[in-house]
């Protein structure tokens, strides 16, 4: 019950939180957006005003409204009322960029050569051109957010492993399983790393998106259960499992598909070497638990055997380094998923993505298979981290 009400304050908390902050900004933006738009194209839009303002606003919403009207509607339509809320998220996110970067450099010419008149700003053909070159970033992101890359990583570890020179290990984070990234994708991304033909298989987090409900009607752990390694699949929660707000479903829905699921727990593989997996940051915010100190996790674990920690969030990476860790494999950052922000993620975090050394302690921060939000990539690509990991070199 304690639980239940503290579930209850923390949702409470986050709509007040979203409410009076982040949908003013959200409308502001798209007002400013629109705005624009209609200037530039007033000689179609000013006599269908009404029109034009009225489908824009149900557009706006549309990312806030499949969510709140969940239970109005059937889930077809809701269905179809996320994903264009998505992509309207991407498309005012890039056409706010534009705008505002053409606003600046407008203002700029206008500082420096007061006489210099730019008529009709913004004009028809500025509009216009702006529309096309989101139409393509959208087509372009989508496209690419469809075809994940397989990166090679060769690891070495210096510890020497019984019986056991190299571990051939596949790597996923945030694929996000739901209404975007649905079976057919990813019974594509398990035929691949069956391909590969792997010695174990990590699940990096973020595994299942908001809706755990959605990965249950949809049998998806029935095509999860096709993967095949020789140690199996082991998997940590990443915050995306605590957003749905029910984390046990999501672990007792992985363990369905086969998947062994580390919380704040380690395991000792065919007394060789070690898998840690943390609970994710987000649980304490969530249930009111924090997770556990990694120096407590890691009682009583032979640090003479190489040690595999599996992070969601790689935050605070000196703390594996000074705990002995091994190699870190974290995710969560998507590399910014849109640009610029991969370019922002990389002061938000230590080390955003791809690999990282600090003396005998190594992470791994992989992009991610799938997307939130909008079903689109720009300046980041999905991916599969493959990894060859040696012993003893």
């Amino acid at each position: 019950m304690a639980d239940k009400i503290r579930n209850r304050k923390t949702i409470i908390l986050f709509s007040i939180v979203i409410v009076s902050f982040f949908f003013p900004i959200y409308l502001a933006i798209n007002y400013y957006v629109g705005l624009r738009f209609f200037q530039s194209m007033k000689i179609f839009i000013e006599p269908h005003s009404l029109l034009f303002w009225s489908g824009y606003f149900l557009c706006a919403i549309s990312l806030f409204g499949a969510r709140v009207c969940k239970r109005l509607f059937p889930d077809y339509v809701n269905d179809r009322i996320t994903i264009m809320g998505d992509y309207w998220l991407g498309s005012i996110y890039y056409s706010f960029l534009i705008w505002f970067v053409l606003d600046i450099f407008h203002l700029f010419i206008v500082v420096i050569s007061p006489d210099t008149r730019v008529i009709n700003y913004p004009s028809l053909y500025l509009g216009l051109g702006v529309l096309f070159l989101i139409v393509v970033l959208l087509l372009y992101g989508t496209w690419n957010a469809l075809h994940p890359r397989v990166v090679h990583y060769n690891i070495n570890i210096k510890k020497t492993v019984n019986n056991l020179s190299k571990l051939h290990a596949i790597m996923v984070s945030d694929i996000h399983l739901g209404l975007v990234v649905n079976n057919d994708r990813l019974d594509q991304m398990v035929s691949r790393i069956n391909e590969l033909n792997p010695d174990i298989v990590f699940l990096v987090g973020d595994t299942i998106d908001e809706d755990v409900d959605l990965f249950i009607t949809q049998k998806m752990s029935d095509v999860l259960k096709k993967l095949k390694s020789k140690y199996g699949v082991y998997a940590v929660l990443g915050n995306h499992e605590y957003i749905s707000r029910n984390s046990e479903l999501a672990v007792e829905s992985l363990k369905q598909a086969n998947v062994n699921v580390l919380v704040d727990a380690h395991v000792k593989l065919n007394d060789q070497f070690y898998i840690v997996g943390r609970d994710d940051r987000m649980a304490e915010s969530i249930s009111g638990k924090p997770r556990m100190k990694l120096s407590k996790l890691m009682g009583g674990i032979d640090k003479n055997l190489p040690i595999i920690l599996l992070d969601h969030q790689p935050n605070n990476l000196d703390e594996g380094q000074s705990n002995g860790i091994d190699l870190q494999l974290s995710g969560h950052t998507h590399n910014g998923q849109f640009f610029p922000n991969n370019l922002i993620s990389k002061y938000v975090f230590e080390h955003s993505w791809g690999y990282l050394r600090k003396g005998d302690y190594q992470v791994i921060v992989s992009s991610g298979f799938g997307t939130w939000g909008p079903p689109i990539r720009i300046g980041s690509n999905p991916e599969i981290i493959d990894m060859n990991i040696y012993f003893g070199i």
